[in-house]
């Protein structure tokens, strides 16, 4: 998957979403960096849940801590 320039402004563009680190990276740029959009376009509600528990600890406080407030379930997955 590409990402768009305003996403990918630096550094790698395209993501193999088969690997995992790739997968987490292209998560963490587009929660810290991407608008509502890029959110819709980029995200995957399952992938995002199933993957929070590590992808929380990637995101600082003021965005781990927006997501969690507004889906609860993100909280759930990460205390599981």
């Amino acid at each position: 998957m590409d990402l768009l320039l305003h996403l990918a402004w630096s550094g790698l563009t395209t993501f193999n979403l088969d690997d995992e680190q790739l997968l987490l990276g292209l998560y963490r740029i587009v929660l810290t960096n991407g608008l509502r959009e890029d959110i819709t376009a980029y995200l995957n509600a399952d992938l995002l849940v199933h993957h929070w528990p590590r992808l929380r600890v990637a995101l600082g406080k003021p965005v781990r801590s927006c997501w969690e407030q507004r889906f609860p379930r993100l909280v759930a997955t990460a205390a599981a």
